[in-house]
This record gives C-alpha cells, sequence and structure tokens, in this order.
C-alpha cells in the first residue's frame, strides 16, 4: 500500500482543515493508499511550536497591523533570509519523520514543511516521493515558492494566482488552479426547507450568515455593532451569528437579539460544525475573508460582505475577492449598515455578485487535488 504524508501546522485553521479534507478524501476514494497527517511544527519541536503559535495568535488579536507588517517583510529581506535557514535547519530532524513513515507522496499545507521537503529532496533525501504544495489562500506569499523547482505540483486557489506564479517563474505544468480544500460535506444534497425548518427560520426571508471572528476578530467593537444594527433597523432579514468559543460575544449577541425583540429571527450559535448546512441555507456570509471561510462560501455560491481583515493575507483575500467581484469590503471608513442594506436590497449589485460568484459553486477542489495527484 501506498502511503500520502499531510504536513500541517497551527497557524490559523485554513492548513488544518485542508490537511484533513485531503486525508478524509484519500480515506473515502483511494483505499490503497494510506494518509497520515502530522503537525510538523509540533513534531519538530513543541517549545517552538507554542511560542510561535502564541505569538501568531496575540498578533493577530492585539496588534494585527505588526502582525501584516511581519507578513510581508518575511517574503524578502533578513527575516525572509532568517527563516528559509531555519527551515533547512529543521528539515533534518523532518527527514527522521519521513524515513520512519517512508511515504510516496508529500503534501504540504503549509509554507515550511514544503520548503524543507524541497531541500530534502535537493540533498538526495527524498528521490522517490513525489512533493505536493497547497496553498491555502488567495495570494501566493514568496515563501510557498522557496525550493520550487524541487517540488512536482503546486495547487492553488485560481486561474490568477496561476498566472502570477507562472510569471515568477514556475513551469505551467505544475500549477494546477483546483481551489483550496474543502470538506466533502460541502457537496452534500441539502434540503433548504427542511434545513431551515431545525434551525427554526423562515422559507421567506433573506437569510444573513454572520462570523463573529473566530479566534482573531473577537470583541471587536465594529463588530457587535453591525449586528446591533442588523437588529435595529433591518426587520425583513433573519440571521444566523456564530460567536465562535467567544463567550463575551455570546452573551453580547443574545442581549443584543432580546433588547429588540428579535428571537424569533436571529439565532446566536456558539462553536458548530454545521457550517456546510448554514450554508446552504444562507443567502450571503457577512465574515472575516479567512482562506477557509472564502472558500467555502465561494463552493457554496454565496456573496461576501467582508469585515476585518488580518492585515497580511487575509487583507489580500479581501482584494481579491473585492476586485473579483464576489464580495463587498466594509473599509474603515464606511457606513457599515449602509453597504449591508445596499448590497441587500438592491437587485442588480446582489445578481452581479452570485453571478460572479457561481463560477466557483460546486467545484470540489479536493476531488480535482487528490484526481491528479493520483492519476485517477
Amino acid at each position: 500500500m501506498k502511503k500520502a504524508l499531510i504536513l500541517y501546522a497551527c497557524y490559523g485553521g485554513g492548513h488544518i482543515s485542508a490537511a484533513n479534507s485531503i486525508k478524509e478524501y484519500i480515506q473515502s476514494y483511494y483505499p490503497d493508499i494510506e494518509p497520515i497527517t502530522i503537525d510538523f511544527m509540533n513534531y519538530l519541536n513543541v517549545t517552538i511550536d507554542k511560542l510561535t503559535t502564541t505569538a501568531y495568535e496575540e498578533m493577530a488579536k492585539k496588534a494585527p497591523s505588526l502582525w501584516g507588517t511581519v507578513y510581508m517583510k518575511s517574503e524578502k529581506g533578513a527575516l525572509a533570509r532568517f527563516s528559509i535557514d531555519s527551515n533547512k535547519l529543521l528539515a533534518i530532524k523532518l527527514h527522521f519523520l519521513i524515513k520512519k513513515y517512508k511515504p510516496d507522496y508529500i503534501i504540504s499545507t503549509h509554507p515550511f514543511s514544503s520548503q524543507m521537503c524541497a531541500y530534502l529532496k535537493k540533498k538526495n533525501k527524498l528521490p522517490r516521493v513525489k512533493l505536493a504544495t497547497v496553498m491555502t489562500d488567495f495570494a501566493p506569499h514568496d515563501q510557498w515558492l522557496v525550493g520550487s523547482q524541487y517540488v512536482n505540483y503546486f495547487f492553488v486557489a485560481h486561474d490568477a494566482m496561476k498566472s502570477s506564479l507562472i510569471e515568477k517563474g514556475l513551469p505551467d505544468k505544475k500549477v494546477f488552479s483546483t481551489g483550496i480544500p474543502l470538506s466533502n460535506r460541502f457537496f452534500l444534497d441539502y434540503d433548504k426547507n427542511i434545513l431551515l425548518n431545525d434551525f427554526g427560520l423562515s422559507s421567506d426571508k433573506f437569510t444573513i450568515l454572520f462570523f463573529a471572528g473566530g479566534r482573531f476578530g473577537l470583541g471587536k467593537k465594529n463588530t457587535y455593532k453591525i449586528l446591533e444594527d442588523i437588529a435595529r433597523y433591518m426587520d425583513d432579514v433573519q440571521v444566523i451569528a456564530i460567536s465562535g468559543k467567544n463567550k463575551k460575544m455570546f452573551d453580547s449577541f443574545n442581549s443584543t437579539i432580546r433588547k429588540y425583540h428579535r428571537e424569533h429571527d436571529m439565532k446566536v450559535m456558539e462553536f458548530t460544525d454545521k457550517v456546510p448546512e448554514l450554508m446552504h441555507i444562507s443567502d450571503i456570509v457577512i465574515s472575516k475573508p479567512g482562506g477557509l471561510t472564502t472558500s467555502e462560501c465561494l463552493v457554496c455560491g454565496l456573496p461576501m460582505i467582508v469585515i476585518n481583515p488580518i492585515p497580511g493575507q487575509e487583507e489580500q483575500n479581501a482584494e481579491f475577492l473585492e476586485n473579483s467581484n464576489l464580495a463587498y469590503w466594509i473599509k474603515d471608513d464606511d457606513n457599515p449598515l449602509g453597504v449591508i442594506f445596499k448590497v441587500i436590497t438592491n437587485k442588480d449589485i446582489l445578481n452581479s455578485l452570485r453571478q460572479s460568484v457561481s463560477k466557483f459553486a460546486g467545484r470540489n477542489s479536493t476531488k480535482e487535488i487528490c484526481d491528479i495527484l493520483f492519476e485517477k
């Protein structure tokens, strides 16, 4: 039996989700391949992993502009060189893990593991292993491309991203515009009326799915104010608000809904595994533009209204969405309620967004990646 080693790291949920989606798909459709998922940073050094993931989370929550600076500076210059040199050293230990599992394929959903494996292949440590890099955002960062000549496959989110990588010198035959891997649950058939009834919602109202921001958008006054304005002024819509693991946000959302007597058509949920079902009953999503959420919205044919992007990759995601007419981006100087009202009530705007999003709807990126990798 062949083996596929899938490497991820816990810097945001997109890398983990992509790895798990690929693993689940291989388990379901490739009985002759054994998928193995590993948090490679945790394996390499628990202390470094804890320090770096904590630093990322704290910057993203408390100093997002600083994270944006780090993200941009890590493409070129001293910080980029330090990162590359560090990854070469860590690759030596990663090689022990690879020798243990003896994989035929290594799939990286994080740029650092991609770099390490490319370095090992350069040193002829992985002579028969096929390397694949799965990019989990909507704009390329140069860290993904270190050692690209030793990587066999690059899977990217959209055609423009593929063109960008080709312009940077990657061969066309290596780059595949497949989309970002998602759970197969997003491609199941759902009965919308049954789901609406299950969630206590009406089939006659415009439905907004509102994400409070996960771990990194939490506690923002802007987020709370948006939900309050919707509750106060937009009585012709219904809302499913996901507060995540933030108890304070959960309580504040419920307090607002009670204040404006919207219990019948505004629902608050904590962390949920029902995102595929919720997206299939919604008409639009209000959310930060993380790579995972963005991909899920596009596959479900849902336009977005973007709020609170973290500087760096999320702002680049927001720029892609806005420039491609897939979303409206609420900027700092915008009136959030005004933007939301305009998008929802103007049929021309809404239909234009839906038409743009429809080009991505229903595309099973995980299947495409596996079929290309394993030549089905």
